[in-house]
């Protein structure tokens, strides 16, 4: 068999585990690794809130630049390519943060890290979303978005066990872009055919009114769930009743990310896609207002619980909603929703190490982001009462 074929004749379920994989990879690892790594850096750095924050908003900067650059040059005629050299990149930055001697190189491979992680994440969705879609399989797609959260699982335990046998941040690093090097093994089964965009689309996108609702929504979920997503093991470690959750805080998150795609999902089918993701919106919310305002263990582990399991749903809600919105130009469109979840992002935490410097606490930043996301499900919930374009 041609392997340029090889991911066209997948089984579905095959192709959307291969892109769970993927993300797993440049997301759960590349990109989210830096929350459990965190307090192993700043221990032995003296990294301060601000400087963290910085360094995980040059992350996000790289992202949005990803984002930003699909929207303006055609999508590739061989995407597998492509998300190859994301990968690559990912493993690659991810690894030379172990290298770093001062903020400006950590910021500049976490930059080069988004960036890496947006090409992945561009690419990949739009190809495993029209093959499912194709195949009627639709079902799985809850392993495409899936996959974040076990390659946040995987980043936890890894961290968590290479601390417990003495190893420092620099190995842990190392390790990470390693393990995310693997996920080029199941390359082969994504299909490495993108369908063209129509004459019509290809010169200008068509912008739905309601599109810049869920945008703006989008945005506004961005900056809520990522301050409590950078700096969940600082809280927990800041806290004598709560470190004992440090080691297993960011597996909790990840583990809840598994079936939450699915879950929500199946919420959506009964209430509507967007009622869907304004209700997670507002779950999320509890969720990152519970990680701040008590210290009662199992209140903490229920905010991780909500954090994982809302996150990448609503993620997956929200692309899911503007490519529906946007048949004609899925890459177009998923890519300028990813720009504007990169803006959030980028805002989030570097105004949470502001505020934690000038408070002492996370309380404060975290709470505005528990605002943002009930505004968010407020702007999105009235797009249930349209009707969208079916894929």
């Amino acid at each position: 068999m041609n392997p340029r074929q090889s991911g066209a004749r997948a089984a579905p379920f095959k192709i959307a585990a291969a892109g769970g994989v993927l993300m797993a990879a440049a997301m759960g690892i590349g990109r989210f690794v830096y929350t459990p790594l965190l307090p192993h850096m700043q221990e032995a750095l003296h990294l301060t809130p601000a400087i963290a924050g910085w360094i995980a908003s040059a992350n996000y900067l790289g992202y949005l630049a990803g984002a930003l650059m699909t929207t303006i040059i055609s999508p590739p005629n061989a995407p597998r390519r492509a998300i190859a050299f994301g990968v690559i990149l990912s493993a690659i930055t991810t690894a030379l943060m172990a290298a770093g001697q001062s903020v400006a190189l950590f910021s500049a491979f976490r930059f080069l890290g988004g960036w890496a992680s947006a090409l992945v994440l561009v690419y990949t969705t739009p190809i495993v979303f029209l093959r499912l879609a194709e195949m009627r399989a639709e079902r799985h797609v809850s392993l495409l978005f899936g996959g974040v959260g076990a390659g946040m699982a995987v980043s936890a335990v890894l961290v968590a066990g290479l601390a417990a046998g003495g190893f420092d941040w620099r190995v842990q690093w190392v390790a990470s872009g390693l393990v995310t090097a693997l996920a080029l093994l199941v390359l082969p089964l994504i299909p490495d055919v993108q369908r063209q965009r129509t004459q019509e689309s290809s010169d200008k996108l068509q912008w739905p009114r309601r599109f810049t609702a869920l945008l703006l929504s989008y945005a506004l979920f961005g900056f809520g769930y990522v301050i409590t997503a950078t700096f969940i093991v600082v809280i927990v470690r800041e806290n004598a009743s709560l470190r004992p959750l440090e080691p297993v805080i960011w597996t909790i998150v990840g583990l809840a990310g598994i079936p939450s795609v699915w879950a929500w999902t199946v919420l959506a089918n009964r209430i509507g896609l967007f009622a869907a993701y304004a209700v997670a919106c507002v779950t999320e919310a509890i969720g990152v207002a519970a990680s701040v305002i008590t210290t009662s263990v199992p209140i903490v582990i229920l905010a991780a619980i909500l954090l994982g399991g809302t996150f990448m749903a609503i993620t997956s809600l929200g692309l899911a909603g503007a490519r529906r919105m946007a048949p004609s130009d899925p890459v177009r469109v998923l890519a300028l929703l990813t720009a504007g979840f990169g803006v959030g992002q980028i805002v989030g935490p570097a105004f949470a190490g502001f505020l934690r410097e000038g408070t002492g606490r996370y309380l404060a930043p975290s709470l505005v982001a528990a605002a943002a996301l009930v505004i968010a499900a407020a702007l999105s919930a009235p797009l249930n009462r349209e009707r969208t374009p079916s894929s």
